[in-house]
Formats: structure tokens, sequence, C-alpha cells
């Protein structure tokens, strides 16, 4: 595929590290930014990227690798900060395209993604997209989950316009469902929750949706 905003993208895989378990789902991300590089055709030696992770500070990190298509592995940190109790999420102008296939793998081909999270209001923090049909898709830096008004707990599919997340893939896995979600699930829901791999799960206040 080439991208017409970003020539050269590379993948990116943004892992959690703490002294206690050291990176969390590896394995995940790893088999991610594996798939990634067999669909873009770039080079990918796993013992390389693997010898590239290493961790040189105190307290939980925030782990950024990147891959281009050459196979170059560079890995950035920085401390990771605690959670707020709870974010509050706006739904954006921005629609995504469904079939948009960079929508599905994880580079810096994001310029939409950066430049929406770089004009968030003051007091937002975190949008929520909906893609060409009005359905939810998912935020800049993360999935969303929701409780809806049944008890149901979903997400929406890729098909809709989504990353597939290593959180999500961890709760679909136990259980959450794939399905279509709507402005009008998010209205209802007894619960939203936003969440990527590295920061876990955020319960999430909207602001009203016109």
């Amino acid at each position: 595929m080439e991208s017409p905003i970003c020539p050269n993208p590379k993948l990116i895989e943004t892992l959690r590290w703490t002294p206690d378990a050291g990176f969390a789902a590896l394995d995940l991300h790893l088999a991610r930014l594996l798939r990634g590089a067999e669909t873009l055709g770039y080079s990918a030696d796993i013992a390389a990227i693997k010898a590239a992770l290493t961790v040189f500070r105190d307290g939980p990190q925030r782990v950024r690798l990147t891959l281009d298509a050459a196979g170059q592995v560079e890995v950035t940190q920085a401390p990771l900060a605690p959670n707020p109790d709870r974010w509050v999420v706006q739904v954006s102008d921005q629609r995504l395209s469904s079939d948009d296939p960079w929508l599905r793998i994880k580079t810096t081909n994001r310029a939409l993604y950066d430049a929406e999270r770089a004009a968030l209001p003051k007091g937002v923090d975190e949008w929520v997209f909906l893609n060409e049909a009005g359905h939810v898709c998912e935020g800049t830096i993360t999935n969303i989950f929701v409780t809806l008004a049944n008890g149901d707990r979903v997400t929406p599919p890729v098909t809709s316009g989504v990353l597939p997340g290593i959180l999500r893939q961890q709760l679909v896995a136990q259980g959450w469902a794939e399905r279509i979600v709507t402005p009008d699930d998010l209205r209802s829901a007894r619960e939203i929750m936003m969440g990527n791999a590295l920061r876990g799960l955020i319960r999430a206040d909207i602001a009203p949706i016109a």
C-alpha cells in the first residue's frame, strides 16, 4: 500500500513496562507488528526487535517501538504517569472512512489523529470518531468499550474503521462482543470506557451529542 499522507510510514507499537511485570502483552504486540510488516512488505528481524527492547529507567515506562521498511528498529521511552479517574470525551466532527486500510495498521501514517489530538478543546481528554455511516469507531489513541443499556458489553468491529488494539483483542477474547455502535448507544449507555494497552481502561463521560 502507498500512503498519500506519509510516504514512508513506520510501524508502531507502544508498550507498557513495569519493574515487576516487564512488558505487558509483549507477545501480542510483536505478533501485531509482524502482521503489519507482512502486510506492508517490511523486513522484520524478531531477534533484533526483542534485543532493542531494553529499559534503563525505574518506574512504569511508556516504551515506543518503531520499525521502518528496511527493518530498522528504534525504541524510545518515557515515564508513564498514573491514569486519571475519568476522561471527558467528545464526538469529533471529522469522519473516518471505514474502507481505509490504514486504519487497521498501527503506523506513523496518522496525520488526522495527531491533528485532532492537538486540537482537543480545553477540558476534553479524547475524541470519538464516527465513520461515513455515522457509526462509532475509536479515539485518537484509544479504542472504545461500551456497556449498553441492556448490559451487553460491546466494542465496534474492525469493519467500522477501527485499529485492532491489543487491549481490544484481550477484551474480545474475554467475551466483549464486536458489533456496530451508534451515537444513540452512547447516549443511553450504562458505561463508556476508552482504553489501550498502555493505559488500560479509563471510564469516560461523553459530552452531549448533537
